[in-house]
């Protein structure tokens, strides 16, 4: 008779308390799993290098260092193979969506309990991909929140504007601003002015409060207005 197979999962958060948690979460709803831990983007890489047969990665997608969904696009770009689930407290249907379309397996909020949980485990490693019914987007239509961030973008300077687009793209300030010509201190203050307006409280947030948004468009908008920055 032969052994059963071992499922593999790694879990990557810089909160060692969650990682526990999750940890013990895994450990309670598949049984038999074997769990390995990354404190960071990468940690996970090296433990994905280092162990080649890892079924699944459960990823935060806020860490430091890490902007946006860049741990997630990195993780499906080096180890296409690996499904990636998602754990965010950030739960907005459009988060959700983003995740999805950036390749990742399964979305689960950080307040999940344990029969969600198993059901997005199960599902993925089915070859399916989850995602919890209560972050099914809107039925269509612009949503107040929707208007409240194009009002907020308005703001925006056609440099600032310059500067999130960067932001979106992974780039810190040292390299925004050799891009920009500008130095790094006038950077830092577009970054704090570009937070502050779209109510935001890390670059993190702005990308993916923005995710859905064309900013090319915005600045070719703006492009043959004065440079306000």
């Amino acid at each position: 008779m032969e052994a059963a197979t071992v499922v593999q999962i790694l879990v990557v958060d810089d909160h060692p308390l969650f990682r526990d948690a999750l940890r013990g979460a895994v450990a309670a709803v598949l049984d038999g799993a074997e769990v390995a831990e990354a404190d960071g983007l990468e940690a996970a890489c090296r433990v994905l290098e280092r162990q080649r047969g890892t079924d699944l990665v459960l990823l935060d997608l806020s860490m430091p260092g890490v902007s946006g969904f860049e741990g997630l696009v990195t993780l499906r770009s080096r180890f296409p193979r690996v499904p990636v689930i998602v754990i965010s407290g950030l739960d907005d249907p459009r988060v959700v969506q983003e995740a999805i379309r950036l390749g990742a397996a399964g979305f689960v909020p950080k307040s999940f309990d344990r029969p969600l949980l198993a059901g997005a485990l199960q599902a993925v490693l089915n070859g399916e991909v989850y995602v919890p019914t209560a972050s099914a987007a809107p039925a269509g239509g612009r949503t107040s929140r929707e208007e409240g961030l194009a009002a907020r973008l308005a703001e925006l300077t056609p440099q600032q504007l310059r500067v999130l687009q960067m932001i979106r793209q992974g780039l810190l300030n040292k390299q925004i601003a050799h891009e920009l010509r500008i130095g790094e201190t006038t950077v830092k203050a577009h970054v704090s002015e570009v937070l502050r307006k779209l109510k935001v409280v890390s670059r993190t947030q702005a990308v993916i409060e923005t995710a859905r948004l064309d900013l090319s468009a915005l600045l070719a908008r703006d492009g043959k207005q004065p440079d306000r920055g």
